[in-house]
């Protein structure tokens, strides 16, 4: 039977999803409490998504693996919850068709990017979102952010070491909204490439500052080069908030 789960965690202290030789990971922690739960002598596969990086959330990250114990949809939660650390959540859980795949089925990808905008630091927000305390020109940003909107080659978005050949991407959303304390950028897209929607972020702050021109960014994804682009903003600001499939 192949389970789907939709899972939640705190970044902070994990290096990153993916399974790592001597690191703390996300899916090592889930198949762990799996191998735990089956009372099995090998390791039960998980397979997500896709992968975060060190530092970045998730609110609502997809998984899936197969299992032989009859436990219902409702009781899986329960069942690994009591068995994962805090930091990680199954939010929900169903049976699905054994050919569904987490990543594959995968057809967009929402991400919320969340920036304090406090005069000062809060100890409290160090790990869960960016201090910007400097002015930003928010009509820039938003001007400059619809140019990044539709179906282009992201390789001046990509950090230059990916193996990833296929660089075109969709945009199919990206807003920008005020919170009680800072503000959230919110993407949807098709997929995303590596540290694509870090450097997003750190280029449309870079207009917003000034240093770039809003237009600029027509010229950025026409190079096609990873230095035509901005700053790469920092993990901790960023979470997968969604994961959506057809049906």
């Amino acid at each position: 039977m192949r389970i789907k789960c939709t899972i939640s965690y705190d970044g902070h202290l994990f290096f990153g999803y993916q399974v790592q030789p001597g690191q703390r990971t996300v899916q090592n922690e889930l198949e762990k409490a799996l191998k735990t739960l089956h009372k099995a002598k090998e390791c039960i596969p998980v397979v997500s998504s896709g992968r975060t990086d060190s530092g970045v959330h998730a609110v609502g990250q997809t998984i899936h693996f197969d299992s032989t114990l009859s436990i219902p949809e409702a009781k899986w939660p329960y069942a690994l919850n009591a068995l994962l650390p805090d930091d990680i959540a199954v939010n929900k859980a169903e049976a699905v068709d054994d050919q569904f795949h987490a990543r594959f089925f995968a057809k967009k990808k929402e991400y919320r990017y969340m920036i304090y905008k406090g005069r000062f630091p809060d100890v409290f927000k160090r790990y869960y979102a960016y201090h910007v305390p400097y002015e930003l020109d928010m009509e820039k940003v938003k001007e400059a952010s619809r140019y990044l909107v539709g179906t282009h080659d992201f390789t001046s978005f990509c950090t230059a070491k990916t193996e990833v050949k296929d660089k075109v991407r969709t945009i199919y959303e990206l807003e920008w909204s005020e919170t009680e304390e800072g503000l959230q950028m919110r993407i949807v897209g098709s997929g995303f490439l590596y540290n694509m929607v870090r450097i997003i972020v750190g280029t449309l702050l870079d207009v917003g500052t000034g240093k770039f021109y809003p237009d600029d960014i027509k010229k950025m994804i026409a190079a096609q080069n990873r230095d035509a682009a901005g700053r790469t903003a920092p993990a901790h600001g960023l979470y997968l908030w969604n994961v959506i499939y057809d049906n």
